[in-house]
């Protein structure tokens, strides 16, 4: 237990390059299927681009920093297993799967963007943007509210729901012209 806290801090900012990763895939997502708007010679630099800078990010950031951050997360799981009987940790954890799930949906418009399948405009993709942000905020509050969060779950679950209506609604608004 002594190394704990090491654990804890090394998970952490694991954490914070991992979302970094992840926030910054879908901008470059946007960016590259905007290109379709270009002319053709414009097109071929800046795919070629942003293939680059997409591989790049997601070998040498995002997945080894989401591999750290699941390997720092169930050794602090082993080393304190009394967290698994925690309500808090049960809605970290359910919104840890949603996050492998938009993990995976990453890692397939990486792949379909990588071969020019553009199977989404860019205001949906800047709408997905956002379902990571989402997801980051229940697990920080899960994990600073502790009982609080459980406490007020249904108040919680309200905003979060209003809080995604209305990043929705900006991003709409914002890019309604696209």
């Amino acid at each position: 237990m002594q190394f704990y806290p090491i654990i804890k801090a090394v998970h952490i900012i694991f954490v914070i390059s991992y979302f970094a990763g992840l926030f910054y895939i879908v901008r470059l997502f946007i960016y590259h299927t905007e290109t379709q708007d270009k002319p053709e010679a414009e097109q071929n630099v800046l795919r070629k681009q942003f293939r680059f800078m997409e591989e790049r990010l997601w070998n040498i950031i995002t997945v080894p920093a989401g591999i750290l951050v699941l390997a720092t997360g169930i050794t602090m799981l082993v080393l304190n297993s009394a967290l698994l009987t925690q309500p808090w940790m049960h809605i970290k954890l359910t919104a840890v799967i949603l996050l492998l799930g938009y993990h995976l949906w990453s890692w397939r418009t990486l792949k379909e963007i990588q071969k020019d399948q553009y199977k989404m405009k860019s205001v949906r993709l800047r709408m997905m943007n956002e379902v990571a942000t989402l997801l980051l905020f229940i697990i920080v509050f899960a994990v600073i509210l502790k009982g609080l969060f459980m406490q007020y779950w249904y108040w919680i679950l309200i905003s979060f729901v209003a809080v995604g209506v209305l990043i929705m609604l900006i991003v709409r608004l914002v890019n309604r012209k696209k």
